[in-house]
């Protein structure tokens, strides 16, 4: 397979900018898209600030790399060596744009989908060459978290997974390969059953928001970072573990549906910080406050990680 040299980002919300900005400092030549000259112009200045973590957390420029901004897809995509998708979580729609893409791009380049859940086999179904889909699934925000889920359809091709899991260890971060591809991934999974026990707590009075956020932070999260769950496992010993799981998960969340909390605030449009409100309130000065002080304090505890 040709060595990926030059990337396509398509779609410029949350995540775009930020990958971009990681490819670009590993050396390669990055082309951001999106239809919206808005959405690009807001990209740029995403993109600036992801640079800047970068140079907090010292990462080396290996020198060659670019990232422009382009609104026309075909110009976007035209000698890339592989295609980063980054649109919206629909399946029709990245099934279109999949469609789209064969017509624009060589028959090797890779095709790799940041969708945080959607099954890559399900949208590569379609295609003339589904081999070169692969899941790329990077964590948010995508400046900061060295780590990338790595899905691999049906039909990928073993030559595709190879090539993205060594894109994963050249960009500085570290690939998990999938043995079994799953709804939600694996990060996913984890997170969305964490939230699913949380709000149960909430929906049942037993604790209020900000009183859970504490116990979890201090409690789980801060300890989590140190020793991951299966090593925490060995650590406390699995017939301590055993024992209080044998009454405990008969008493954990298994609610198929979703929170009656969370489900209330969105009904009345306190979406969280988009809306101002959500289960705290958030002020235009409170958000950049936030926004600054999450991101150094992440810097902070990436480079202990690391070290």
């Amino acid at each position: 397979m040709t060595e990926i040299k030059r990337a396509a980002i398509l779609g410029t919300g949350t995540m775009g900018p930020g990958m971009g900005a990681v490819l670009a400092r590993a050396g390669l030549q990055v082309t951001l898209y999106d239809v919206n000259e808005d959405a690009l112009a807001r990209a740029r200045g995403t993109a600036e600030i992801a640079r800047g973590v970068l140079d907090k957390l010292e990462v080396v420029d290996k020198g060659g790399g670019s990232l422009s901004f382009e609104s026309d897809l075909a110009t976007a995509v035209k000698d890339a060596d592989i295609v980063v998708e980054a649109i919206p979580e629909k399946l029709e729609l990245k099934q279109q744009v999949f469609a789209e893409l064969e017509g624009l791009i060589r028959d090797d380049t890779i095709i790799a989908s940041n969708t945080s859940g959607i099954p890559i086999t399900r949208m590569a179904e379609k295609l003339t060459h589904p081999e070169r889909v692969v899941g790329w699934h990077w964590s948010n925000p995508p400046a900061l978290i060295p780590m990338n889920e790595i899905i691999v359809g049906e039909k990928t091709a073993p030559e595709v997974t190879a090539a993205t899991e060594q894109l994963t260890r050249d960009i500085g971060y570290e690939p998990v390969t999938l043995k079994k591809e799953v709804p939600g991934f694996v990060e996913n999974r984890v997170l969305y059953a964490i939230m699913r026990e949380c709000l149960a707590l909430l929906d049942e009075g037993v604790v209020d928001a900000a009183g859970l956020d504490l116990c979890v932070r201090w409690g789980i999260g801060y300890k989590l970072a140190v020793v991951p769950p299966i090593q925490l496992l060995d650590m406390a010993g699995l017939d301590i573990y055993t024992a209080v799981a044998s009454f405990l998960n008969q008493d954990l969340s298994n609610e198929a549906g979703i929170s009656k909390t969370a489900t209330d605030l969105r009904d009345a449009g306190t979406l969280g910080i988009k809306s101002g409100r959500g289960f705290f309130e958030y002020s235009p000065e409170r958000i950049r406050e936030l926004g600054a002080m999450r991101a150094g304090k992440l810097v902070g505890v990436r480079k202990v990680l690391e070290a």
